[in-house]
């Protein structure tokens, strides 16, 4: 059978790899002045005080008041906070609203309602937010402590970014479609938990949704499953959302770290742990997401598993994605700080290359594209790109079980990635 997957050409890596540097880690960045620094390192009350106060104050616009709360196995504390409280409610445009009702889903997409048991650790002991409620991962001062910066906690980083794959540390095996208008994508990717090597790394699995001119105007909507130790705190892969309108310049966030995103359901928390995970010649276990553009009021809504309605980034939060996307990205990424001058070992997807398979390899199936008239439709013309692919690498294909698919990830550090 004929492959709809096809290797590039070298102009092709320059442009995606120009958003892919983009991403979750940045180098530790502090509150303090060159001023600061250039007196001593001693101890400052004056300069720990501040910035006490500005964590304790986004602490206090981040956590709204719950009705209910619940302990998670893995120490983390989701608040049941009442939908129309969220934080999305605090921007301007959506003071005073409700959650809109669901839209349309695509043609092609028959949803069964149904939430596989336990796909988040918080809810294993039976535990749930009631009807009304949305639940929220509460965000402690320790998770601010340990952001590179304070002021910019839960956004990605704001820095230029060269037109290359050399020296940003970031390093990816993705595959992409672009040259059309697209309203939407669809993918199943199986969960791992990858291991990463250190605070200021990151492993990731996630769809991008593109539009702009990869410059200051770059739109992108973003979901997958992420382990951060910075960001959480631990390294249990995590469901995550990203959205930006601006280049991850001054607008957007992680989750629901500030206000844009809209939740709509109760049982998903955005952000939370995933279980359970894929184990190596084991089970495997995996998540399908869904993103796409309701005709009729415009939002672009995301879908978790078999028609689980998460919510919607609302259309007014952007500009070029106002209409329609002109990319759409899948795969793998991680940071390569180079500890001890070496290649890290963070792993990318399960820490084994492409080509051991099924049960070995992460993967990302039956990938879809939502058209002009919200119906799913097979991808034509998926390109692989592994810019390291002797630390981490892709291999794609086609059949009539997967569809589009792709294997990809890797150990990082080897014989041949010294």
């Amino acid at each position: 059978m004929a492959s709809s997957w096809c290797k590039i050409s070298p102009i092709i890596p320059i442009f995606v790899l120009y958003l892919l540097v983009f991403s979750l880690v940045c180098p530790v960045h502090s509150l303090e002045t060159s001023e600061d620094r250039a007196s001593n390192q001693t101890f400052r009350p004056e300069e720990e005080f501040k910035k006490m106060k500005i964590i304790q104050a986004r602490l206090n616009k981040i956590n709204k008041p719950a009705i209910k709360t619940i302990q998670s196995p893995d120490g983390d504390i989701i608040d049941c906070v009442m939908s129309h409280l969220q934080p999305a409610f605090d921007h301007p445009q959506l003071k005073g609203q409700k959650p809109l009702d669901p839209p349309d889903r695509p043609e092609g997409q028959i949803p069964s309602g149904m939430l596989e048991d336990n796909v988040q650790l918080w809810s294993i002991s039976g535990e749930s937010c009631p009807e009304g409620t949305v639940p929220i991962r509460r965000t402690t001062e320790q998770d601010m402590l340990r952001a590179s910066s304070v002021k910019r906690f839960g956004r990605k980083p704001r820095r230029h970014v060269r037109r290359d794959s050399s020296s940003n540390g970031h390093e990816h095996a993705v595959g992409y479609v672009s040259g059309d208008q697209y309203y939407g994508a669809k993918a199943s990717i199986n969960v791992w938990a990858p291991r990463v090597a250190n605070q200021y790394e990151f492993s990731l699995s996630q769809m991008w949704v593109i539009s702009g001119s990869f410059g200051d105007d770059l739109n992108t909507i973003e979901a997958g499953w992420q382990v951060s130790p910075e960001l959480y705190g631990d390294n249990y892969p995590r469901f995550f959302t990203y959205w930006t309108t601006d280049a991850y310049q001054a607008t957007g966030c992680y989750n629901l770290l500030c206000s844009g995103f809209v939740q709509t359901n109760n049982r998903i928390a955005i952000g939370a742990a995933i279980s359970p995970t894929s184990s190596y010649n084991g089970g495997q276990f995996d998540i399908s997401l869904l993103v796409w553009k309701d005709p009729k009021h415009g939002n672009w809504w995301l879908e978790f598993g078999s028609g689980i309605l998460v919510g919607y980034w609302p259309s007014f939060l952007f500009t070029h994605l106002q209409s329609h996307a002109s990319m759409v990205q899948f795969g793998g990424e991680t940071v390569n700080t180079r500890p001890s001058g070496f290649h890290t070992s963070t792993q990318m997807g399960s820490g084994h290359f492409a080509g051991e398979g099924f049960g070995r390899a992460s993967y990302f199936r039956n990938m879809q594209v939502v058209d002009w008239d919200n119906s799913l439709i097979p991808l034509s013309n998926l390109r692989v790109l592994a810019d390291h692919p002797n630390c981490y690498d892709i291999q794609g294909g086609i059949n009539n079980v997967w569809g589009n698919y792709f294997y990809y990830g890797g150990p990082g550090r080897n014989v041949r990635c010294p």
